[in-house]
């Protein structure tokens, strides 16, 4: 009988614990991503309209800074698209007056955001979206937001150290 009870014992173990484990990835991860409001919306003074849309979408902000890119800043940040046309462009842009980092965190943060945010063409961007709302044209499209979780925490940590960050 004491056999049969510990198979049963270690049998149901084996069972919450897969539950248990099953319950966790199944659940959005909660995660961080970075925000910049663009120079549009912080001339357009949107700052607290914008962070209001995310807050009510779900995100919390865990931290928050304004400041103005050096033109070296701005290319470092958008290192990425060095090759691509629009770089120059986006380098003078990002760097022609103050913007506002976020970090974001949530479920599914990194996503969740790149949906809120909208098409990057604002005509194009579904209504209710951050550039459908306060997004002026494609360049000036008011929020950028981290495409990859791996991204993020590269972008994170351009702007923000650990100790800056408030996460729960």
């Amino acid at each position: 009988m004491r056999k049969f009870m510990a198979l049963c014992l270690g049998a149901c173990v084996s069972l919450f614990s897969s539950v248990e484990a099953q319950e966790k990835t199944s659940q959005p991860a909660i995660e961080q991503t970075l925000s910049i409001l663009k120079p549009d919306a912080v001339e357009a003074n949107e700052i607290g309209s914008i962070i209001a849309v995310i807050e009510k979408a779900g995100l919390q902000v865990v931290a928050l800074k304004m400041l103005q890119l050096t033109p070296e800043q701005a290319k470092q940040f958008y290192s990425v698209h060095k090759d691509r046309p629009f770089y120059n462009d986006l380098v003078a842009y990002m760097s022609s007056g103050p913007v506002v980092v976020q970090v974001l965190e949530g479920k599914d943060a990194v996503q969740s955001y790149r949906t809120l945010m909208g098409a990057t063409d604002p005509k194009k961007a579904s209504p209710g979206t951050l550039r459908a709302l306060f997004g002026k044209s494609l360049e000036k499209n008011a929020v950028h937001g981290s495409d990859s979780l791996e991204n993020a925490k590269t972008e994170v940590a351009f702007f923000f150290t650990p100790e800056e960050i408030y996460s729960e």
